[in-house]
């Protein structure tokens, strides 16, 4: 039998329980009171919807969960907004200097093309905040370009076509600013076996013995023979000193040289305030971080400075090659833009290698070099024509997600990216950050947002709001706490062996009274079967999995769905059965990205407007569409229509692509030129359009298996060719000569017919008249008197001529 207490306690309970129970079949799951806080800033750390209330009074008849709520719903329950410990992300603008319209003059050095310049950031664990950048790349800016040759024996006529390339490039590129040096330097390959010539006889001459070409310097690394300067003749006479050398493998060191000509900043001539090309000229591989160990070589390159007092590079003979990694980290340390200028065979190996570096473009070199000045141009437009946005030193507890709005005024998620850009125009882009969780008490972090080359940045310091302000007002030993625990936020935090809302309990007591404050419902396990009763609340048990946490044992977070064994695909929290997703994730394992940026094609579309992008890959819809944009579709109704405008603005620099920057970007497919074309391929589908001149161009287009887009297509249009003056004047009197011959034959046969027939004719009517002479009656035989006779005979004469 109950007492009156026992009755009153259990009766409260159970109205608190069933109170809890109503709220969350009507709310859904509140991810606050389904946590496992313990404390303010526990609860904090949940989500940031989760406010605590530190009220001293409050929901002192409930479970200690209660006071982690959401905000609104402490407020319905009585606790006073004052109360409330529930801090929001803020941005701050420390430096905001507005952007430049122009890079030379009097204000060079004062050049602005990022806005804002610093920001300092305040965040709440999940609680995003976001903000602006804008970037605009000023008009007339000043402009270092450092030319980087490869000397071996193969670019020998290119080394003839420079010899005056200073002069003529910076006639072109003054067009383009008003502000510019011209540097040089050299490479070939390390000095060693087996990469050169080593042997005593080819010490001092490398092409010792070579018929070709039988006089050359001995090989080098990498020789910096002209700093940056605007005396650009000095560029012509260092030019027209040089020499060829000879390397016995066909790869170079050219990488060597680059990492050098990165970070010996002093020795170049880099200026801070200006915009850094590298040109770097060659007709051949480059060697890799690794094959140094070929000769030996098994130190990797450190990055660093090696140039001796002869300005050569030292360290060629000690170190690896550089990889990939470390020059693309070099080089945007230092702001500097590569181009690697190579000749068509090497087109396919170099723009690989763009996709690894970032600020790197390619450009195909003639064998002679003929057109270095104007691919230097088209290079520079290209590269000014786009901006991009890095993150530098970024946190790993923190998420940040872009969205770019360039010239049309649309927001595009997902992407930092703008291209087709002219100078002077201002693109921005919004920055959403998200912190994954609290470091420790006091940390502060930092990061840098920079445009790909640009020597202005955007310095982003970063503090974490995930301390609560009642925790300056905790008592220990209080009287709250029954004297044996700490007081903190309007809780109780016991000393060891005392439990309950206020320490009133001490470990291992037990009771009926105690367990059915442990049970969900009437029948189930106690705890869940997960947990001990302890003075009506729940001990979870340890799990070598992870934490078991609620007021009746029932949530953790090790029970939610994995993906590839991963739980939440690393890119969320697990609470209570349920993965909560990172900013830029989604689905139940939170597998699914929702950045956008790897589905966007060379033209700007999703998917080539041929799909939809799910989970950051394109699923393409159009039938016959593939490729990782769905940029291939050779039986697509727009196939030949998309490819015709490549031909025309690659073979012919005609049609709406005309504009080389964009041609470049839109038309990356190899062309293949032929006589005649073959349209027996069954793989390969033929294509006809009409030029302006009314002639016929035919071209074929086709996928291979390595994923390549191929067009081939005639040299030149098909064309009638125009009829000869002397031919036709021929045919037409020919054909006068033959219709009047023709015409003279009918007529003398008409004639011959007409006059046998006539002829006929008359041979009848004579063979008729002497029938009749010979039988006519009335003639009889003359008197045989010689009067009678001759009258008669006379008479008879008469009569005959009368009858002819």
């Amino acid at each position: 039998m109950w007492n009156p207490w026992q009755l009153l306690y259990r009766t409260a309970l159970g109205c608190m329980i069933l109170e809890i129970f109503i709220h969350n079949v009507a709310q859904g799951l509140n991810v606050c009171m389904s946590g496992s806080a313990l404390s303010c800033e526990e609860c904090l750390i949940i989500h940031p919807s989760c406010a605590w209330c530190a009220q001293e009074k409050f929901g002192s008849a409930r479970t200690l969960m209660s006071r982690c709520d959401l905000r609104q719903n402490l407020q319905k329950r009585g606790c006073e907004a004052h109360h409330m410990e529930s801090p929001r992300s803020s941005t701050k603008v420390v430096k905001s200097e507005p952007l430049s319209s122009k890079g030379s003059g009097p204000t060079q050095y004062d050049v602005i093309q990022i806005m804002p310049q610093k920001i300092s950031l305040s965040l709440r664990p999940g609680d995003q905040t976001s903000f602006k950048v804008q970037v605009r790349q000023v008009e007339d800016y000043p402009v270092d370009l450092y030319y980087l040759m490869d000397l071996s024996l193969s670019m020998k006529d290119d080394l003839d076509t420079i010899r005056n390339l200073g002069t003529k490039l910076a006639d072109e590129m003054r067009k383009l600013t008003s502000n510019f040096r011209l540097g040089f330097g050299s490479f070939v390959d390390k000095n060693m076996s087996p990469f050169s010539y080593t042997a005593r006889k080819y010490q001092d001459n490398p092409c010792n013995g070579y018929k070709l070409f039988p006089s050359c310097v001995p090989s080098f690394g990498f020789r910096h023979l002209l700093s940056l300067t605007d005396k650009v003749d000095r560029f012509n006479e260092e030019v027209q000193k040089q020499m060829v050398s000879r390397n016995r493998d066909a790869p170079e060191g050219g990488f060597d040289a680059i990492l050098q000509a990165a970070v010996c900043k002093e020795r170049i001539g880099w200026r801070k305030e200006a915009f850094h090309l590298l040109v770097f000229a060659t007709d051949d591989v480059p060697h890799l971080a690794l094959d140094g160990k070929l000769g030996g070589l098994v130190q990797p390159h450190d990055g660093e400075c090696h140039m001796n007092e002869k300005n050569e590079y030292s360290g060629s003979t000690n170190m690896d090659y550089p990889s990939l990694a470390l020059l693309g980290e070099k080089l945007a340390a230092n702001n500097i833009y590569l181009i690697f200028a190579v000749t068509k065979r090497l087109y396919v190996i170099y723009k690989n290698f763009t996709a690894l570096i970032p600020g790197t473009t390619v450009e195909i070199l003639d064998q002679d070099s003929k057109n270095i000045i104007q691919l230097i141009v088209n290079a520079y437009n290209s590269i000014r024509s786009k901006v991009e946005l890095t993150v530098w030193d970024q946190p790993e507890d923190l998420s940040l997600s872009f969205t770019a709005t360039c010239q049309d005024g649309q927001p595009l998620p997902g992407l930092r990216k703008c291209a087709d850009l002219k100078i002077g125009d201002t693109v921005s882009f919004d920055v959403s950050i998200d912190a994954r969780g609290c470091p420790a008490p006091g940390t502060q972090q930092s990061f840098t947002i920079k445009p790909v080359g640009f020597k202005d940045r955007l310095e982003v310091s970063v503090d974490y709001r995930c301390a609560c302000g009642c925790t300056d007002q905790t008592q220990a030993n209080s009287t709250h706490c029954s004297s044996i625990g700490q007081y903190t936020c309007g809780i109780c935090h016991c000393d060891p062996g005392y439990l309950g809302a206020r320490c009133e309990c001490q470990e291992g007591e037990a009771g009926s009274m105690y367990l059915s404050a442990c049970r969900q419902a009437e029948g189930m396990q106690i705890c869940g079967g997960r947990g001990e009763c302890s003075c009506n609340q729940c001990l979870c048990y340890e799990s070598e999995f992870g934490k078991i946490y609620g007021t009746f044992c029932e949530c953790d977070d090790f029970s939610c769905a994995r993906h590839k064994g991963i739980l939440c695909s690393g890119h969320g929290e697990c609470h209570c059965g349920e993965c909560k997703c990172h900013a830029g994730y989604i689905g139940d394992n939170c597998n699914c990205s929702t950045d956008t940026s790897s589905c966007v094609s060379d033209d700007g579309q999703i998917c080539s407007g041929r799909g939809s992008c799910a989970c950051g890959r394109c699923q393409c819809t159009e039938p016959g569409a593939f490729g990782d944009t769905c940029e291939k579709c050779p039986t697509c109704p727009d196939a030949c229509g998309t490819k015709r405008e490549c031909i025309e603005c690659r073979l012919f620099s005609s049609g709406r692509l005309s504009d080389n920057q964009t041609c470049q970007r839109l038309c990356k497919d190899e062309i293949i030129t032929v006589e005649t074309l073959k349209t027996d391929d069954p793989n390969a589908v033929l294509c006809l359009y009409k030029t302006e001149n009314e002639c016929v161009m035919k071209f074929t287009y086709s996928e291979h298996a390595n994923g390549m887009s191929v067009l081939t297509a005639l040299k030149e249009p098909e064309c009638g060719a125009a009829p000869d003056a002397m031919t036709v004047l021929l045919a037409v009197v020919g054909s006068i000569l033959l219709v009047g011959i023709v015409l003279l034959a009918i007529w003398k046969l008409v004639i011959t017919v007409h006059d046998r027939r006539e002829f006929a004719r008359f041979q009848s009517a004579r063979s008729r008249a002497r029938y009749e002479m010979a039988s006519n009656p009335l003639y009889k035989q003359p008197i045989s008197n010689d009067y009678v006779e001759t009258d008669f005979s006379m008479y008879s004469k008469s009569y005959n001529g009368a009858a002819h």
